[in-house]
C-alpha cells in the first residue's frame, strides 16, 4: 500500500489523537496561490475558517495575504496572527454588536454584508465611534456549484446574501447611512468545487449584474468571488497543492471587471487541507463474522467531516509493512456515525498501529469538540517536531 512520508519515529513520540501540519507543504501551497494571484491580479483572503491554529495563522500571515474572517473572534485572532487589518475581511449572517465593534475597533478593510438589519446596526455602532465602515454587499447569484447539500451557498433558498432583485434597492438603502460607504459585492457559492468550469455561470452572473449597475450609474471598486476551490482527498500525495492556475485562469477569462475594479478571492480549504494530517492510534482490532474494525483513539469529536458530510478522507496504517486487509476504521464515541471509513484497504493493523487520516487541514482541528468530555486533539508543525 502506498503511504505518504512522514517522520514516524517522530510521530511515535507524541500522544495520540494529534494533528500534524507540514509547514513545508503549507508554505510552498501559499506561494503558489500567491504567484497565480498576482499573475492574474487577484487579492486573496485566506479563510480563516477552515483552519486557525495559531501557527498555522502566523505562517500563512508571514507571505502578506489578507484573511477572511467570520467571527469576531477570528478577526482578532487573524489580527494577532500577523495579518495587516487593511486586509481583513468580515462576513457572516449573524454578526454580533461586540463582533461587529472588535472588527471596526482593528480597523479592518470591510464588512461583508448580508441584510438591511445588519446596516443598520453597523451603521450604528460606527456612528458611535465616529467611523465610516466599509460595506460589501453579499450577493447572492443563484447559481447551484453542484456540491454537498450542507455547504452549497448560493442558491435562493439559503440564508446567505441579498438575492438580486432586491441589491439595486439595497444599494440606495447603504448610500443613504452616513456612517457606511459601499465599495463592492461579494459573492460565494459553494464549498469543494473540483471542475472550474463551476464558476463561469458566476463570473456571467457578474457580469449581467455588472452591466445593469453600470446602466444605473453604480460604481462598484470591489468584486470578491469567495471560495470554494476543492481539492483531491482521493490522492493527496498526487495532488497535493490544488489548482489556483486553472482556477484563476478561468475566472479571469469569464469575468469582466471593468476599469479600475480590483478582484478578491477567500481560499480556504485549498490551502491547508492537504497539508494537515489526523494521526491516531489503533486500540483495537476487533474481528466480526462479517466485518473487522480498527477501532481508534480519534472520534468525530476529533474530525466530523465523515460523520457530518459522509466525507471521504485516504486513511494509511504508517507503521505496518503487513500485506493489505480491509478495516472498518472507527473510534470511540457512543454514537453510531462515530466512522471514519468503511471497508477501507489498508496494511495489515494490530493494536498500537499509527493510522493517519489524510486531507485533514481544513475543517478537521477547528471543528473538534469536547464531546463525551473528551480531550481536544494536539498539534503540531512538522518544523516542532
Amino acid at each position: 500500500m502506498t503511504k505518504g512520508n512522514f517522520p514516524i519515529e517522530k510521530l511515535k513520540g507524541q500522544q495520540t489523537p494529534f494533528y500534524y501540519y507540514d509547514a513545508a507543504l503549507l508554505s510552498k501551497t501559499v506561494e503558489t496561490l500567491k504567484a497565480s494571484a498576482d499573475k492574474y491580479g487577484f487579492l486573496p483572503h485566506y479563510a480563516v475558517k477552515a483552519n486557525a491554529n495559531e501557527k498555522v495563522l502566523k505562517l500563512i500571515a508571514s507571505y502578506g495575504i489578507g484573511a477572511d474572517c467570520v467571527s469576531g473572534g477570528e478577526v482578532l485572532a487573524a489580527v494577532k496572527a500577523g495579518f495587516a487589518p487593511e486586509k481583513i475581511v468580515f462576513a457572516g449572517v449573524g454578526k454580533t454588536d461586540w463582533e461587529i465593534e472588535a472588527a471596526l475597533d482593528s480597523n479592518i478593510f470591510c464588512f461583508n454584508a448580508e441584510s438591511l438589519p445588519e446596516l443598520d446596526v453597523i451603521n450604528e455602532l460606527a456612528g458611535k465611534k465616529g467611523k465610516i465602515a466599509n460595506i460589501e454587499l453579499r450577493v447572492n447569484p443563484n447559481v447551484d456549484a453542484h456540491t454537498h447539500a450542507k455547504i452549497t451557498t448560493g442558491l435562493n433558498e439559503n440564508k446567505f446574501g441579498i438575492n438580486l432583485e432586491n441589491l439595486p434597492a439595497t444599494i440606495k438603502y447603504v448610500e443613504g447611512l452616513k456612517n457606511l460607504k459601499f465599495i463592492g459585492l461579494h459573492f460565494h457559492i459553494g464549498s469543494q468545487i473540483t471542475d472550474n468550469n463551476t464558476f463561469i455561470p458566476l463570473c456571467e452572473a457578474i457580469n449581467k449584474l455588472q452591466g445593469e449597475l453600470q446602466a444605473a450609474g453604480v460604481k462598484v471598486e470591489n468584486i470578491n468571488v469567495g471560495g470554494g476551490l476543492g481539492i483531491s482527498y482521493e490522492d493527496p500525495d498526487g495532488n497535493p497543492i490544488p489548482d489556483f492556475e486553472g482556477y484563476m485562469s478561468t475566472i479571469s477569462k469569464h469575468l469582466q471587471l471593468l476599469p479600475g475594479q480590483k478582484l478578491h478571492c477567500e481560499p480556504g480549504r485549498s490551502v491547508v487541507a492537504q497539508c494537515g494530517t489526523l494521526i491516531t492510534k489503533v486500540t483495537y482490532v476487533k474481528k466480526g463474522t462479517v466485518k473487522q474494525f480498527a477501532i481508534v483513539d480519534a472520534g468525530m469529536t476529533d474530525l466530523i467531516r465523515p460523520a457530518l458530510y459522509d466525507a471521504y478522507h485516504k486513511i494509511e496504517n504508517i507503521t505496518s509493512n503487513a500485506p493489505a486487509e480491509k478495516y472498518d476504521v472507527v473510534g470511540p464515541i457512543c454514537e453510531s456515525s462515530d466512522v471514519f471509513l468503511k471497508d477501507n484497504e489498508m496494511n495489515g493493523t494490530q493494536r498500537g498501529d499509527l493510522l493517519a487520516i489524510r486531507s485533514a487541514g481544513a475543517y478537521g482541528e477547528i471543528m473538534a469538540s469536547r464531546y463525551n468530555l473528551r480531550q481536544l486533539p494536539g498539534a503540531f508543525l512538522s518544523t516542532e517536531l
